[in-house]
């Protein structure tokens, strides 16, 4: 990456009206909705934030969430409790502001919200995400994920053993 950021908590003082990632709806989630899911507490945000300019590069949404045992892939299942459920760690979205595509930021933010998974004190066995594309399913698989469940576009990343 040519630019420095640090990734942060989104808070007030972030300026969002002036990220645009090319996708509308991604666009619009982050202006106008992302405050909505941190208040009900359904899901944080964290901001790329560009040192220089002080302009948000990117964002990602991270929350709890479960998956069923009968889901999780085969090497993960033989470490875990026979529980119904699998506690995880959820990628709602992921974003990079198109001033910012090509540094590999979109990269950097994914395995922020890996690492901020694994370090949580909440616990969580992997990190699930569901790509909106096969482009972005490509874009997972090629940083670890793999296909999980009955869909082809779920997506898992396991933390393997503690």
């Amino acid at each position: 990456m040519d630019q420095q950021f640090d990734i942060e908590v989104l808070v007030s003082h972030h300026d969002r009206a002036g990220f645009s990632c090319g996708a509308d709806e991604m666009d619009e989630y982050f202006k106008k909705q992302v405050s909505q899911g941190i208040r009900k507490r359904v899901a944080n945000c964290y901001v790329a934030v560009d040192i220089i300019n002080n302009t948000v590069a990117g964002f990602y949404t991270f929350s709890a969430a479960s998956i069923p045992l009968t889901d999780v892939p085969v090497d993960l299942k033989k470490v875990l409790p026979r529980y119904p459920s699998v506690p995880v760690a959820r990628l709602g979205r992921l974003a990079v502001n198109e001033r910012y595509k090509g540094q590999k930021l979109g990269a950097a933010l994914l395995w922020d919200a890996i690492e901020r998974a694994k370090r949580s004190d909440l616990s969580a066995t992997a990190l699930i995400v569901d790509a909106k594309d096969e482009n972005s399913k490509a874009f997972y698989i090629y940083n670890g994920f793999s296909v999980y469940g009955s869909l082809p576009l779920q997506l898992i990343f396991s933390f393997g053993k503690r």
